[in-house]
């Protein structure tokens, strides 16, 4: 005898549907072709319509630039239009890796449209893509893009000259500690490897200083301690400059860990803002800040310094001529925001990553990352 819950089963889901109407039906995916296209599944009201539209324009005014970058012979390269804004949506939808990326492409209409790639054309190879977006980064085309999208959002009224903040933070390299090796040290020294994937390595006892010492594969990365009682990791130093109004990010500088202090990229970083056109009148800081070289810097370069006090057995660079004013309690208030920029920027495993940096060098480095919250208009 049939049981009665089967029947029930049957009647409901398998029988007739007149007594229930509002259940809806799974639909086959009978159809084998479409005529829509990409444009149309993205909302009218997509912010992603408004971040394309600007870096189109952007990158349609560096044509020539990316003209002097290529061979006029040779095989076709990843066009540099889509390697720039495939490192938008790379930290707009926090992927976490290049290889993720072209896999996405697959099946992500929205990335298609973004990057002005046909639906049923062919994606990149991750290898590929990795290698070319690395030889654009390391010229001055990201350093040209980002300028070139802050100074959109200042013809169009979005930033003020007034108030700005300024931060600093590390960047981890790629170089694990394993590879922070005795620079007088040569490879037949080393004893063989127990494990050629993973070896093992006993630090107990040696003193490691980046005097002595230095990664076998990111040489350019210095160890350091982010405070007291914090490990110690091979990273690079980035410092931004926020705008207070908007929180937008209108400069990024990466350099050498311990080549150049936070104090002096901020005032190199104030100081181009000046030689824009851009004439700051107060900036805010942490008390990271609160030192003599920084505070005199500023006031030299006619900028009001709204640092943090520094009271920890010392006395603070700055007293109440500075603190009594109001805008120093709203630059105070203000600039946390900045703390919010290195956050949204962390969600994205490229930024802790020498990707990111691409070659910091001493002369203000290269940026990479710092479009994202400067193209969306959007608060860090």
């Amino acid at each position: 005898m049939r049981d009665p819950l089967d029947f029930q089963r049957a009647r409901i889901y398998r029988g007739s549907r007149e007594d229930v109407r509002m259940r809806g039906e799974v639909m086959g995916q009978e159809s084998m072709l479409s005529l829509m296209t990409p444009e149309r599944r993205i909302p009218p009201d997509h912010p992603i319509r408004r971040i394309k539209a600007l870096a189109d324009a952007e990158l349609a005014r560096l044509s020539s630039l990316f003209d002097a970058l290529y061979a006029e012979r040779g095989r076709s390269s990843i066009a540099p239009e889509a390697l720039l804004k495939a490192c938008l949506l790379i930290a707009l939808y926090s992927v976490r890796s290049e290889r993720q990326f072209c896999e996405r492409l697959h099946y992500d209409l929205l990335f298609r449209w973004f990057l002005d790639l046909p639906t049923d054309g062919a994606t990149f190879d991750a290898s590929t893509f990795a290698k070319n977006k690395t030889r654009v980064l390391n010229t001055e085309v990201a350093r040209r893009f980002f300028d070139g999208v802050v100074a959109a959002a200042r013809s169009a009224r979005l930033l003020s000259a007034d108030h700005f903040s300024v931060d600093g933070t590390l960047i981890e390299a790629w170089g694990s500690l394993k590879s922070f090796r005795p620079k007088a040290e040569a490879t037949g020294d080393r004893p063989p490897p127990d494990d050629p994937g993973n070896p093992t390595v006993n630090f107990h006892g040696e003193r490691r200083q980046n005097a002595t010492h230095a990664s076998t594969t990111d040489p350019d990365a210095r160890l350091l301690r982010k405070g007291a009682g914090k490990e110690a990791k091979l990273v690079y130093g980035a410092t931004a400059l926020m705008q207070n109004r908007d929180g937008l990010c209108v400069d990024l500088r990466v350099d050498i860990a311990t080549d150049v202090t936070e104090s002096t990229a901020a005032l190199g970083l104030l100081e181009r803002q000046s030689a824009r056109g851009l004439q700051p009148q107060t900036v805010g800081g942490d008390k990271a800040f609160d030192n003599q070289g920084f505070v005199t810097g500023c006031r030299v370069q006619g900028v009001t310094p709204h640092v943090a006090q520094n009271t920890s057995g010392r006395r603070s660079r700055i007293d109440a001529r500075t603190t009594r004013h109001a805008t120093y309690t709203v630059s105070q208030r203000c600039r946390k925001r900045i703390e919010e920029l290195w956050a949204g920027a962390r969600r994205t495993a490229a930024f802790a990553s020498r990707a990111t940096v691409a070659s910091a060098a001493p002369d203000g480095g290269r940026t990479s990352w710092g479009p994202r919250t400067t193209c969306c208009g959007w608060r860090s």
